[in-house]
């Protein structure tokens, strides 16, 4: 009996002692305030560090299309579609560079093996939306200015991308050079 009694004792006082710290702590959230209140998330930014590594940034003007991004990314969220350039010019032309946050871990792993540093990842932290299609963004597709801007990426300019058919950048043919024939 005795063993019993000091069991409930036991009980009775590791529960009160369980219950005292979550009331505790459940009465500073109430002072302290929200987490998106100290901050003004929506109308200011949070402070990011230098070194976080949030949505990609890529310059779709120096890409030469090697795969090399695709083939370091450990979940396979890469996705690039290239052409043959034309005759005048070597190598590929990109015509989409996708990248699927849902599976996404952001690792960047992906940046270290691009030879002319074309990806890297970004300060952006949000690109919340509403459907899985969202999360998938074709970088190719998006204006300059937004793909590669530091703060720039959001979820209306990556809608607004979904509907364009065509890249909004290509390379064009340099026009060809007159032969000098010596003739006058």
């Amino acid at each position: 009996m005795r063993t019993w009694i000091r069991n409930v004792y036991l009980a009775t006082t590791t529960l009160a002692a369980g219950m005292y710290v979550t009331l505790r702590y459940f009465v500073q959230s109430f002072r302290r305030g929200t987490f998106a209140g100290h901050f003004a998330y929506p109308e200011r930014p949070v402070p990011v560090r230098p070194r976080y590594r949030g949505f990609h940034r890529f310059d779709l003007t120096t890409c030469i299309g090697c795969d090399k991004c695709a083939r370091a990314c450990p979940v396979d969220c890469i996705y690039i579609d290239k052409e043959k350039a034309p005759p005048p010019h070597k190598g590929f032309v990109v015509t989409g560079f996708k990248i699927d946050y849902t599976k996404c871990m952001f690792c960047a792993l992906c940046v270290d093996p691009c030879p002319v540093d074309c990806i890297f990842m970004g300060s952006n932290h949000d690109i919340s939306t509403y459907t899985r299609d969202g999360c998938i963004v074709d970088y190719a597709k998006l204006p300059l200015a937004v793909a590669w801007g530091q703060a720039t990426l959001n979820p209306t300019t990556v809608q607004e991308s979904k509907r364009v058919s065509l890249p909004v950048w290509t390379k064009t043919a340099e026009p060809a050079k007159p032969v000098a024939d010596g003739k006058a």
